[in-house]
């Protein structure tokens, strides 16, 4: 698999008109354990919902730029893709195929619309932005959306998955986001710089399995969160922005994600509002050993903006 054979296949699966938007793992259980057979019939069934496939079901073309990007795997008497592909602004991002277990997968779902949303909202307005960078990029769509909207801007995708660095770089070319950077980092650890606007959608989960995109550690799952937020402090140009959307656990009606923000941001030089935006996300996640005691898992947005040096 390498970038100029992804990035075939992304155009040609995207000059088909292709459309899909990503559910929860949840849901996506949910809907093909419905099928008779579980074969798919069209392209929405091979790229979306990650379903088995004969071969005459797809054009020539596009199946040898599978062959070429090397995404298929024998399933029975067909095929099966290791890629899916989603669409999100207008735009097409390739990412993990359904199920996402291996421990570099990329992810892609609910919690991506809602981040874009959020981007896509603060960029409406008259924000000047000349360096941008997405922490823990995954499939890119942060930084793609950033760089469509301030062309001009210099914007980073960062992340310590490789295979999400992979992904970012193709989805931006197929985007025409040419000024967006790919680095491996850790949070900003290898990228130099103040910046106008940091954007991050971390893992905030306890995973046992300790994926890339799924593990935020700490008591419960919000210790990627509050490093990123330790690292905004330091790296927001004046009237900078941090748009940090995460999860927090809620246990006996009580937000520690939110007092432990409180207590990071308080005397800074930054002022911030903190939304909750979905009062119940991943819900299946309680029956988690992990998760013993916890009322809820919420997603929320923290804004901050650095006012004075």
């Amino acid at each position: 698999m390498n970038n100029d054979s992804l990035l075939r296949l992304a155009m040609e699966l995207k000059a088909t008109g292709y459309f899909f938007t990503t559910v929860t793992p949840a849901t996506h259980a949910r809907v093909n354990s419905r099928l008779q057979g579980n074969w798919a019939t069209n392209l929405t069934d091979v790229f979306g919902w990650s379903r088995p496939f004969r071969q005459e079901l797809i054009a020539p073309q596009l199946f040898e730029a599978m062959r070429h990007a090397n995404v298929l795997s024998l399933q029975g008497d067909g095929w099966i893709s290791r890629v899916r592909a989603s669409t999100l602004h207008g735009q097409l991002f390739l990412h993990s195929a359904y199920p996402t277990t291996a421990s570099d997968a990329i992810f892609f779902g609910p919690d991506t619309y809602r981040f874009t949303n959020v981007i896509a909202q603060h960029l409406a307005g008259d924000a000047q932005v000349r360096r941008a960078v997405d922490i823990g990029c995954g499939a890119g769509p942060g930084a793609v959306l950033i760089a469509l909207e301030r062309p001009l801007a210099q914007v980073f995708a960062v992340d310590i998955n490789d295979m999400a660095l992979r992904y970012s770089a193709v989805n931006a070319c197929l985007a025409g986001a040419a000024r967006v950077v790919t680095q491996s980092s850790d949070l900003l650890d290898n990228v130099e710089g103040d910046f106008d606007l940091i954007v991050a959608n971390p893992p905030y989960l306890l995973d046992v399995q300790q994926r890339i995109y799924r593990h935020g550690g700490g008591s419960f799952g919000e210790g990627l969160s509050l490093a990123i937020v330790s690292q905004a402090k330091t790296r927001l140009a004046l009237g900078g922005t941090l748009l940090l959307y995460t999860g927090t656990a809620i246990i006996k009606g009580h937000d520690r994600f939110r007092t432990a923000v409180a207590s990071l941001l308080g005397g800074s030089n930054l002022e911030w509002d903190y939304q909750e935006l979905d009062p119940d996300v991943f819900g299946e996640e309680l029956d988690e050993p992990a998760y013993a005691g916890v009322d809820r898992i919420a997603a929320v947005l923290l804004r901050a903006r650095r006012t004075r040096l």
